[in-house]
């Protein structure tokens, strides 16, 4: 979308047409429109498709008028309006002096905008003149007026050498032929390489990686490192975050953290790694109850310590399911409830009469589509088959759910 349609989609009657139709599919829109009020209908199918995804991932824009949406991919990559205020959460109870704030990979702006509410001044930045005008536009109709926007690159930004007491940088996980990468240092900016510049000038910094990124990865790439926040919305993973204090010289805390979707938190289970090297766990079969951790804690790796701290079974060293005699109250995570272990063909007919069921593998031989054709099951239903290995032996277990965080 050209930087020039801006005024033209922010107009009364480009608004309107745009409430009227927001859930319009907008391919056939395109298809049967060349243009509305007076911009290719392509306009109008960006703002129709951005406005779709912004209800579940970013109410408070969705709800405020005169929101302009970006291209898809820049919204896709957007952090959720969840994931923000728990990032605002961070920095406002782990920096000690809250004045100013970089966010020098801004983007479609959501992370810079709840940083405006703990810090005094907030500075966006971003190259691109597209996203840059978006942003600018939309923290002025949110109601902000601590931000100083620049269009410029992270590296320009830091050259300049202007005093934050936070800098936070989301970097982008394409590389130029946009193939997928994780490690930071193939991220652009190069956060690796760029620390080194804001230390001198500042004393914390926030980056955000991918879900996919492996955590002693990023340790090894960035100093300092305080904190570790493993996030998670919903039980999926959304970001890691490494909180950097250049004072800190101690073991990380690593915290796993699931959220609700306003960005309160569900739970939180912190640990350091030397804890969960020393833990002590039980290895053994199956008894009445399954436990499946959150999605968050298993990558954050605490295996050992969800064991212990909740006094349950593990069933296997590489298999991350737990058990117990007698349920337990408040586990972070799914608790299922064994009906039948190892069920012959008599009694799957008979706990599963419809021929359904939700299948999992964990460290099972069987894919669950394997399963699935071996038995002749369908998917469906309430009830779960869930196949794991234990200490001595493989094992499939007609379950139903407890709980379910």
């Amino acid at each position: 979308m050209p930087t020039s349609y801006l005024s033209q989609i922010t107009d009364a009657a480009f608004q309107n047409f745009l409430l009227a139709h927001e859930a319009a599919d907008e391919d056939t829109l395109v298809l049967k429109q060349k243009e509305i009020c007076g911009l290719p209908s392509s306009a109008m199918a960006t703002q129709i498709s951005g406005r779709k995804k912004a209800k579940a991932k970013l109410p408070l824009w969705y709800k405020t008028k005169g929101i302009v949406y970006p291209p898809t991919a820049n919204l896709e990559q957007c952090s959720s309006q969840a994931a923000s205020i728990f990032k605002a959460h961070v920095v406002d109870m782990n920096v000690s002096t809250k004045l100013t704030a970089a966010d020098i990979t801004g983007g479609f702006g959501v992370d810079t905008f709840l940083f405006a509410t703990p810090f005094e001044r907030v500075h966006y930045v971003e190259p691109n003149a597209e996203l840059f005008e978006i942003a600018k536009h939309n923290h002025h109709q949110l109601g902000a007026r601590n931000i100083a926007h620049h269009c410029l690159s992270a590296e320009k930004f830091i050259e300049h050498s202007i005093p934050c007491d936070l800098v936070y940088v989301d970097p982008s996980r394409r590389d130029a032929n946009a193939r997928k990468v994780y490690k930071l240092s193939d991220c652009s900016p190069d956060i690796s390489q760029l620390q080194h510049t804001i230390f001198k000038t500042c004393k914390y910094l926030l980056v955000k990686g991918s879900p996919l990124l492996d955590i002693q990865q990023g340790l090894r790439e960035i100093p300092f490192v305080q904190k570790v926040f493993v996030v998670a919305v919903g039980n999926e993973c959304k970001e890691l975050l490494f909180f950097c204090n250049r004072d800190y010289e101690g073991e990380p805390l690593i915290e796993s953290v699931d959220l609700f979707e306003n960005g309160e938190v569900r739970f939180s289970f912190p640990f350091t790694l030397a804890e969960e090297k020393n833990a002590l766990t039980e290895l053994g079969g199956p008894k009445k109850y399954l436990y499946e951790p959150t999605a968050s804690i298993m990558k954050s790796g605490a295996f050992k310590l969800v064991s212990e701290k909740f006094g349950l079974t593990k069933l296997d060293v590489n298999t991350h399911l737990y058990t117990s005699a007698v349920v337990v109250a408040n586990f972070p995570g799914k608790v299922f409830l064994i009906e039948c272990l190892d069920p012959d063909k008599k009694q799957l007919k008979e706990f599963l009469p419809e021929g359904k069921v939700n299948v999992v593998t964990r460290n099972y031989p069987l894919s669950p589509e394997e399963i699935k054709k071996k038995l002749r099951l369908r998917d469906g239903g309430s009830k779960f088959l869930i196949g794991f290995s234990s200490t001595k032996k493989k094992h499939t277990a007609v379950c139903s759910r407890v709980t379910d965080i």
